[in-house]
């Protein structure tokens, strides 16, 4: 499958998810909805990879590495974005997320030491210009309550989706050496989710949050929808993305994202953006042009990519 299908289909995904867990929130405690969501994932790759033949058991080296990505990938950042999503909108969770084109090089910078280009800067700065502008009025909105003495709802939730965009940039660094000691991507996506879940798990007892199952169609329609297509295919498609052209370029799916929340608000919602959102929108898609036609880093530079060397 081609690099830009791809990123297509993680962007078409990953811009309804954002919607989707709203479909979740209020059955179970969030923490629990990301254990049903990435548990059901995990099994099921579990089940392909037994399918296709493949030997599930893997040494701990490469489990070490898996267990890292699983607690920032699976289980710090979405424990994140579903308490974010308590006291922000959907979208704006997803415009925040659009950050990663700063954290991931920077993580990668301290992890591996990995140059940071003028123009990653450049295309970041106007990705981030353009997704402020999407949510420009009701940032000041929210603003504007907080300084009339209001709950204070919104730094929090912007606290837990900046942590979520962090988290997830970690992970991304860790991809690469988790595929320095299998190649698997199914095996490897399948025992990180399956760590994830378990440490999840693990702190929604020990905080006495119920494992109750709602009865609600609509959570278990969003829980199919998260787990097959936002968990098993879409990460799929990403982690395969950032072994080709590198995590710098690959997050910029995270750029487009919030435009596709942003168009799926204006027909569920009843959003209705002004010519300042839609200079935004195209700010956001020109950025992700430019970055993803830059050209390659070479293999000493692209310490997030496959040419990583073996891991001891």
């Amino acid at each position: 499958m081609s690099s830009p299908l791809l990123f297509a289909i993680a962007a078409l995904i990953w811009g309804s998810t954002f919607w989707a867990i709203t479909l979740q929130l209020d059955a179970v405690a969030p923490a629990v909805s990301v254990v049903y969501r990435f548990g059901l994932a995990s099994a099921t790759l579990f089940l392909l990879c037994l399918a296709r033949g493949d030997r599930l058991r893997l040494p701990w080296p490469a489990q070490r590495w898996m267990l890292v990505q699983g607690l920032f990938s699976f289980a710090l950042s979405y424990i994140c974005t579903y308490n974010a999503e308590r006291y922000l909108v959907s979208a704006l969770v997803a415009v925040l997320f659009a950050l990663m084109v700063f954290w991931n090089p920077i993580c990668s910078r301290l992890a591996f030491g990995t140059p940071i280009a003028w123009r990653t800067w450049a295309a970041g700065l106007v990705a981030i210009s353009g997704v402020s502008m999407l949510f420009f009025h009701a940032i000041a909105v929210a603003w504007k309550d907080i300084m009339g003495g209001g709950s204070g709802h919104f730094l929090l939730g912007l606290g837990l989706a900046l942590t979520a965009t962090i988290s997830s940039s970690a992970g991304n660094v860790v991809v690469s050496k988790v595929r320095a000691h299998s190649a698997n991507l199914m095996l490897t996506m399948a025992w990180s989710m399956l760590w994830g879940t378990v440490m999840v798990a693990c702190w929604a007892l020990a905080s006495g949050q119920a494992f109750t199952l709602p009865s609600a169609p609509r959570y278990w329609a969003g829980l199919v929808y998260l787990s097959m297509f936002g968990s098993v295919i879409a990460f799929n498609a990403y982690f395969t993305l950032i072994n080709r052209i590198g995590s710098q370029k690959a997050v910029y799916i995270g750029v487009v994202t919030p435009v596709i929340s942003v168009l799926l608000s204006i027909k569920l919602e009843n959003y209705r953006p002004g010519p300042v959102e839609m200079l935004g929108m195209l700010l956001c898609l020109a950025s992700v042009a430019w970055a993803v036609r830059a050209p390659s880093p070479t293999p000493k530079q692209a310490c997030d990519l496959t040419t990583l060397p073996e891991v001891p």
